[in-house]
């Protein structure tokens, strides 16, 4: 098959040439040449974007999908990241799952209000506790890191 220009590409796959060349920047593709000014790409651009379009799906960062793939352009999948990946997955479902049901519990509670359902008020509490984590856990992410020179204590 020949080489396809990044109009054909994104034809095919679907997915915007702005996307393509954004793709191209972050090291996921990378174009084998030019035809005048549209950038040219191998046969097997199209199974590589079913890729990213896979991995994306799943919740992996461009980043992660990028590690995916060897220097040479195979795949070089981390078997242990698919793993922690799934088990991600199972944590949100099983969340998600819990708001679905508790919101058709709501939708349906006999209740004359709806604080007064315990059930309910479980479904308040448990999205508290879920907000505080959350928050907590991206304060800590997003908070910068002191570095503190070797046998010097930080100040309370």
């Amino acid at each position: 098959m020949r080489d396809l220009d990044i109009t054909e590409v994104a034809r095919r796959s679907g997915v915007p040439a702005s996307t393509l060349r954004y793709y191209e920047e972050k090291g996921l593709l990378s174009s084998t040449g030019r035809r005048g000014l549209r950038r040219l790409f191998g046969p097997d651009v199209l199974e590589r974007l079913a890729l990213i379009a896979l991995g994306r799906e799943a919740g992996f960062s461009l980043e992660e999908i990028a590690r995916m793939f060897a220097p040479d352009g195979r795949l070089a999948i981390d078997r242990k990241l698919l793993v922690e990946k799934a088990e991600e997955l199972d944590r949100s479902i099983r969340r998600l799952s819990a708001m679905r049901d508790g919101l058709r519990h709501a939708a349906s509670c006999p209740a004359p209000s709806h604080l007064e359902c315990p059930r309910f008020r479980r479904l308040l509490s448990a999205a508290v506790s879920s907000r505080r984590e959350s928050a907590v856990t991206k304060d800590l992410e997003r908070a910068p890191r002191k570095r503190v020179p070797a046998g010097r204590r930080p100040r309370p």
